[in-house]
């Protein structure tokens, strides 16, 4: 992830800051966070009930998309040089657009929003995320993360 002086922050303001890599979206991956979130919906994990749906196959938890926000924008998102600390602030805005279907290529796009020093040493960044789905003209969502840097 690139380091940039404090006082250069909101420079990237209203700026895309990038693309992550493509990430293909398994059904290991859809069935391990059915195991962790307990949440076995059968379009997420039974592919012969779930072809008989609209989707035609698996898709992919939402919330599942969504928690690959942090490793998808690690190398994106722009922080402040000497920063000791991230922690997730959480998220002003969430839209799922359209579904994730099993085997789909994902990344992540990532703009700068805004910038704000919330206390002397604490930057409080927000961007704005959006999935793509590789040949899809629609995200998978859009969302408004809020990340909390202690410099």
């Amino acid at each position: 992830m690139p380091y940039v002086p404090v006082a250069e922050l909101k420079d990237y303001v209203g700026k895309e800051l990038g693309r992550s890599q493509w990430l293909t979206i398994d059904q290991e991956r859809i069935n391990l966070f059915a195991e962790a979130t307990g949440d076995f919906q059968f379009i997420h994990v039974d592919p012969v009930k779930a072809a008989q749906t609209p989707f035609g196959s698996t898709i992919a938890h939402g919330f599942l998309s969504l928690s690959l926000m942090p490793k998808l924008m690690e190398d994106i998102i722009v922080l402040p040089e000497g920063v000791k600390m991230v922690v997730n602030y959480g998220l002003d805005s969430v839209r799922f657009i359209q579904p994730v279907k099993v085997n789909s290529k994902v990344r992540l796009k990532v703009d700068m929003v805004e910038v704000t020093e919330k206390k002397p040493g604490q930057w409080l960044l927000k961007a704005t995320a959006t999935l793509e789905i590789e040949g899809s003209d629609k995200p998978a969502y859009i969302a408004e993360p809020l990340s909390l840097c202690f410099v």
